[in-house]
């Protein structure tokens, strides 16, 4: 049991944002992952703050990844970002957005989120 503790998340979607691939109410089951396993076009879970590492009482955040560090920074599509310096993201960042961009607080509105928030990557629903 403490492996599969270690190892999976179930998560209940709270919000619209990810509308209409997850409803409000739906649970997920999310696999731990590292930064480095990630692919652009997964959806993936995030602690809310940085510091909530335990999960204990967390809220968590759902959102898709369209770029990666290194990737090129997507300025047409995430207004936050139009100004960043350079021309990838950067190391220990990622570009996250909501599947419903008229209820999703996201990159677009607060620019990169960084990768020691990530605690997995969406498997699928439950049930």
């Amino acid at each position: 049991m403490l492996w599969l503790r270690r190892r999976y998340l179930v998560v209940t979607v709270d919000g619209e944002s990810m509308t209409p691939t997850y409803q409000p109410g739906e649970r997920v089951l999310v696999q731990r992952a590292a930064p480095g396993s990630l692919l652009a076009g997964q959806v993936v879970v995030l602690s809310r703050r940085p510091d909530s590492a335990t999960g204990v009482g967390a809220r968590w955040i759902i959102k898709r990844v369209v770029a990666l560090p290194g990737d090129a920074i997507p300025r047409d599509t995430v207004p936050a970002l139009r100004t960043a310096p350079g021309t990838r993201v950067p190391a220990g960042h990622l570009v996250v957005l909501g599947d419903n961009p008229d209820r999703s607080h996201d990159s677009r509105h607060t620019g990169y989120l960084t990768t020691d928030r990530l605690r997995g990557v969406v498997l699928g629903k439950i049930g």
